[in-house]
């Protein structure tokens, strides 16, 4: 299994900086009333998937990394939902919505990717402290 010395080094943490970025990038151009309402929500899951990946990378148990990269997880979807409304109200276009759900989706894979991982350091963990 590699060693990651710190999670700044995790695909899927860096793939949601990426997400994070064009998010804020975008949500510039909405309309002031949003402010407290739609921008504020998607600044605070953007924020929640790379936190999460952080602070569970600091757990040092793969059990309560994986719990905290499920929490990302559902903070990524909750995001494409975000970006959907955003599209709705005429904030993004069907392009713009595309494009941020496309990267949302592979930040979700990377992610889904990390999590298979780490259970498997888990089964490998146990197995050898079983023997």
């Amino acid at each position: 299994m590699a060693s990651f010395t710190s999670f700044e080094e995790l695909e899927c943490w860096k793939e949601a900086v990426v997400l994070r970025k064009q998010i804020r990038i975008k949500i510039r151009s909405f309309q002031v009333e949003e402010k407290y309402k739609l921008i504020d929500q998607l600044k605070r899951a953007t924020r929640s998937v790379t936190a999460n990946i952080a602070e569970g990378f600091g757990r040092y148990h793969s059990q309560e990394n994986s719990q905290f990269c499920r929490h990302s997880r559902g903070s990524l979807h909750e995001i494409i939902d975000h970006l959907i409304v955003a599209n709705e109200e005429g904030y993004l276009t069907d392009n713009e919505l595309n494009e941020l759900k496309q990267q949302t989706l592979k930040c979700i894979a990377i992610l889904n990717g990390y999590i298979n991982y780490l259970q498997k350091a888990k089964i490998n963990t146990t197995k050898t402290n079983n023997k």
